[in-house]
Parts: C-alpha cells; structure tokens; sequence
C-alpha cells in the first residue's frame, strides 16, 4: 500500500489482531439492511417502516434476530417462531446480493486483501454465519480471515473466546466497528476501539473518546 495515497490510524497500525465489523465498516451496506427491514413491514404502513428505520439506523450492532421479531410486534403481524422464521429468511433474500454489491469502505478491501502488517484478521459480525460466509465468498474476501463470527454468536464472547485461544494481550487487539454494540464488544474485553465514522453514527462519534476514520484512504 502506498503510505502517500492511504491513511491508516496508529491504532489499527500497532495491533496484531484486528477484529472487523462488517456492515459499515467493510462494506457502506447499513442502506441496503434498512431497506430491507422495510420491507418485511411493508403491509403495517410509513409510520411502522419509519419507526422500524429509525431503531435499525440507532442499534447497528444489533442482531436480525432480535429486530425481527420486535419489528412485527410493531407492526401487528405474528411474531412467534414461524413468522419470525419466514420473515427472517424473506430479509435474508432482500439483502444478500444487495449487500454485496453496495459500495465499500474506501482502502479497506485493498488493507484486508494486502494485508500490509501481516496482522490477523477475524471478523465480527451479526449477519448469520451461512450468509456472511457466502457474502465473503462472493466478495474474494474469505481467505483474508483466520476465523469468522456470526450470528447467533455473541460479538463479545467472541472476542473473550479469540484472545483466549490465541493468547493474545487485548492491548494487541483492535475492534474495527461502527456501533455501541462493537464499543461493547471491545471495552468488556479491554481491547482498544477504532470507530468507523458514517452518517448514521455521529452520535456515537460524538460521544466516544476513541480513534476514529472515516476511510482509510484519503481521510
């Protein structure tokens, strides 16, 4: 990587084990999940989907999981198991390919591919585990993790289990993420937070004393 063309914080610079949020981090996809969220409330009207919208864009790092079945709630649809299922796997379809193919974060698929500090990556995130596996795939991205995390995986434990395994200092580590939830994921970990700032966020921007970027190329 060129150091004149990109521009990457000390933080994530010194670590040895960076772990990576996916959806406004990786990839500028937080859109396409709102959108998708959308949809599966379609039928309860705007005032439901805004309101649906509004909590999706202010808990990010929050599970489908655990969204989907309040959102029905919300919307007065059924809301117990084969609902959430069905509504679950309709999201799933909406946002997969749409995911993909929604603009990255500048610099970094070229820091994960090239991997400039020979550094370990691992990646968080609460997209189920088939489907960000098959996004990653899609992507060429899957060989640049040693381990991925998805839902239902909690972000924090992986983060515990991780260091554990790999007997790492948690001041060796870097979460790379854009929400309280990967804030949460590190802190409870004692492992130092890079924040990915967005529209979306700010604030959480605001309200954090950690290092941020916006992209990790010309920021």
């Amino acid at each position: 990587m060129n150091p004149g063309k990109y521009c990457i914080p000390q933080v994530l610079k010194d670590a040895y084990l960076v772990f990576w949020d996916f959806d406004g981090v990786v990839k500028d996809s937080l859109e396409v999940k709102t959108e998708g969220f959308r949809w599966i409330v379609r039928s309860a009207g705007p005032l439901v989907c805004d309101r649906v919208q509004r909590h999706h864009e202010s808990h990010g790092g929050m599970s489908r999981f655990d969204k989907i079945p309040l959102y029905l709630t919300w919307a007065d649809m059924p809301a117990n198991a084969g609902p959430v299922h069905n509504a679950c796997a309709e999201f799933s379809a909406f946002v997969t390919d749409a995911v993909a193919k929604s603009p990255w974060v500048g610099g970094v698929p070229e820091y994960l591919r090239n991997n400039p500090g020979n550094q370990l990556f691992i990646l968080v995130t609460s997209t189920p585990s088939e489907e960000i596996a098959q996004i990653l795939n899609q992507l060429d991205l899957l060989p640049c993790f040693s381990k991925i995390f998805g839902a239902p995986s909690s972000k924090v434990d992986a983060v515990a289990s991780s260091l554990a395994n790999l007997q790492i200092a948690p001041d060796r580590a870097v979460f790379v993420g854009d929400s309280m939830t990967d804030y949460e994921a590190a802190s409870s970990n004692y492992v130092p937070f890079l924040l990915r700032r967005h529209r979306l966020n700010k604030d959480i921007a605001a309200s954090l004393a950690v290092p941020s970027f916006n992209n990790l190329v010309g920021d």
